[in-house]
């Protein structure tokens, strides 16, 4: 029978630290995690995660207990919704004795969507992303949503007999936590601003329309980002929000881009 050691075991993390160096985040990066996310349509929808978890490390201790980390978000991966994403990093901030702590979890979200014609549903997936801090004295919380999208250049469809040239884009809408909101309504105001939406799933009818769709509504790239700006201010919910869009020219080799961004303050200060 192995005897049972009853010396503790040495906590080298917490050791004293003398080189006088605070460090302004240590923790775990790239962990790849199984969570739940609300969903508008299904109430959860079960996705998989990129997860980046930081605390600030005081000057007097050596390291940081890494383990914490993902004690902490095993607890919360059944519900990653925003408010509690923000307890989390509280929670990984009391767990670790630290003044901040930081976050971000990047993940596919998918939605079931409809073939404008012919109604045949397949999964589109857009890219979303979750970034927050928290200290004694405040909270941040930022949500970002990536949406691929379709444009005719209104230039082209102008100068030319025949046709005009398209592009897939990708517009990217940053927001800083107000009231609360679907991702699902970004998404629609981004797909709505542009010359078509974007399908997984689409027969021939299918495409003729969305064709004739694009070509009827040409948009520039500063088209896009004016409109989508329009369409997420009104919603009046948002202190802070940008819109970029990035357009990958089919005729030229680079991309088009425009961004914009609004902030509470700046468009008081204007006003």
């Amino acid at each position: 029978m192995a005897e049972t050691c009853s010396c503790l075991m040495e906590d080298v993390q917490n050791q004293r630290d003398d080189r006088d160096v605070p460090l302004s985040k240590v923790g775990i990066k790239g962990v790849r995690y199984p969570i739940r996310v609300l969903d508008k349509a299904k109430s959860v929808q079960h996705t998989t995660a990129t997860v980046d978890l930081y605390a600030d490390l005081p000057r007097h201790f050596k390291g940081t207990h890494m383990s914490r980390f993902i004690e902490v978000l095993e607890r919360h991966k059944a519900d990653l919704s925003m408010p509690r994403f923000l307890q989390m990093l509280d929670e990984i901030r009391t767990d670790l004795e630290a003044e901040s702590a930081f976050g971000a979890i990047a993940f596919p979200y998918f939605i079931e969507k409809a073939a404008p014609v012919s109604g045949l549903t397949s999964s589109m997936v857009y890219e979303c992303r979750y970034e927050g801090s928290v200290n004694s004295r405040e909270k941040h919380f930022i949500v970002q949503v990536s949406v691929p999208v379709t444009t005719v250049c209104p230039c082209s469809k102008a100068i030319s007999d025949r046709g005009a040239h398209n592009q897939r884009g990708i517009v990217r809408v940053e927001v800083e936590l107000g009231p609360f909101f679907w991702i699902e309504d970004l998404i629609d105001i981004v797909e709505q601003s542009a010359s078509s939406p974007v399908y997984t799933l689409l027969k021939r009818e299918d495409e003729k329309f969305i064709t004739e769709q694009a070509y009827d509504n040409p948009k520039f790239v500063e088209d896009l980002v004016r409109d989508v700006y329009i369409g997420i201010k009104a919603l009046n919910k948002f202190p802070r929000f940008s819109v970029e869009a990035e357009n990958f020219e089919s005729i030229h080799n680079h991309s088009a881009f425009a961004y914009a961004e609004y902030g509470r303050q700046k468009e008081q200060n204007h006003e």
